[in-house]
């Protein structure tokens, strides 16, 4: 895999052949929702082409989306070169789906008019939807949930269409879908959006969100989503790590050795020196030693470079994404409870203090990792 890139990387620069968008197993970072804190030297050090994030659609209910914040950075970061993925985002926590022809449902096909010709041909990659089976109500998650996420891929199918069709360098994605190595999340909602996304030839693919434990259940996940898209199609992973792995070990008694040296008492608990960690950004030493004395922890520092090898292995990938860059709302404390995605990021904006320059550590074992995997290599 490695020499495949690094071949189709020389002939890009050769200009033998078109390479628009590289849009082949390459490794980018995830920024979600923080798009404004792109970060080109932080890209550039972990050699991150590709960048991905979700726009929130019902927080543009009042703003030009041209105006929108993070949608202008996203853009200015395409401007100056960077490969982008840009999902939308429909938050339906706690509202029933609009039924099709309704007014709220044409509201939202009239929001999603304005941003289109704002991002078609702008973005490389533009995905419908977020995490539909987690933005929703339990209960709306039937026939309601999948008319309502057809209803808006048919609506950017025809804008693209009559914008480019075949000939648009923006490639649309559908999903993204959670937990699938899990036989209970195969609903009939589920099986209906993936049948949807093989019977659209303007739909790329599917995109996932593998969260999981292990490589095992990523298999899983794979080998339960890849027959049931069409064999020209493949699938984005914008989102993925091993952060339900990490949240088994959160009230886990950290080594003596750590609490010891580091002015903890005896017997503290994992989350509790990360929520010290976020109250009080730690020198770059201790936290890297907190993690590197966890085993669970310490024994995934090739996990990057695994899971791209088993995604890449596939022949099918197109573009996976990484969480890039620690966020944090500073008011909340970080317990036994906590979804531990503080622990994935590459860079660690939060729990370690920042440079003299204002640029933050890598997190470890991630930056390394990070390059590794990029380049193909766990070595």
């Amino acid at each position: 895999m490695k020499h495949f890139i690094l071949a189709a990387l020389s002939l890009c620069v050769a200009a033998i052949v078109p390479c628009p968008a590289l849009a082949q197993a390459a490794l980018g970072a995830n920024y979600n929702e923080s798009l404004t804190t792109i970060n080109d030297r932080e890209l550039d050090r972990v050699g991150a082409q590709w960048l991905r994030g979700f726009l929130d659609m019902h927080l543009m209910n009042d703003v030009d989306p041209a105006n929108d914040p993070n949608l202008k950075a996203m853009l200015a970061a395409a401007a100056r070169g960077r490969h982008i993925i840009l999902s939308l985002k429909w938050n339906y926590h706690q509202l029933d789906f609009p039924r099709t022809g309704s007014p709220e449902m044409k509201r939202e096909l009239a929001r999603l008019n304005e941003l289109l010709p704002i991002v078609m041909g702008k973005v490389d990659i533009l995905v419908i939807g977020n995490e539909p089976f987690i933005e929703s109500k339990p209960d709306q998650r039937d026939e309601r949930l999948n008319l309502f996420y057809e209803a808006l891929a048919d609506d950017v199918i025809a804008y693209r269409r009559t914008h480019g069709g075949n000939r648009s360098p923006t490639k649309l994605y559908m999903g993204a879908f959670n937990r699938l190595d899990l036989p209970a999340s195969r609903t009939p909602a589920v099986e209906r959006m993936l049948r949807y996304i093989a019977s659209q030839p303007a739909l790329s693919g599917a995109d996932l969100h593998p969260h999981l434990p292990s490589l095992a259940a990523n298999k899983s996940m794979l080998d339960y989503v890849l027959p049931r898209l069409r064999p020209d199609q493949k699938f984005l992973a914008t989102e993925f790590s091993l952060v339900w792995l990490w949240k088994r070990h959160l009230s886990d008694a950290v080594p003596v050795a750590f609490t010891s040296k580091y002015g903890f008492d005896s017997g503290t608990k994992v989350y509790q020196v990360i929520d010290t960690a976020l109250n009080t950004p730690m020198r770059y030493e201790e936290w890297r030693e907190f993690l590197s004395s966890e085993p669970w922890y310490r024994s995934q520092q090739n996990y990057l470079s695994d899971v791209m090898a088993l995604y890449r292995g596939t022949g099918r990938l197109a573009v996976a994404t990484y969480g890039i860059r620690q966020a944090w709302n500073e008011r909340q404390p970080f317990t036994a409870a906590t979804d531990p995605w503080i622990l994935n990021s590459v860079y660690a904006a939060k729990t370690v203090m920042l440079n003299a320059d204002g640029s933050a550590h890598e997190n470890f074992p991630w930056g390394d990792g990070f390059r590794k995997a990029v380049a193909g290599t766990s070595q």
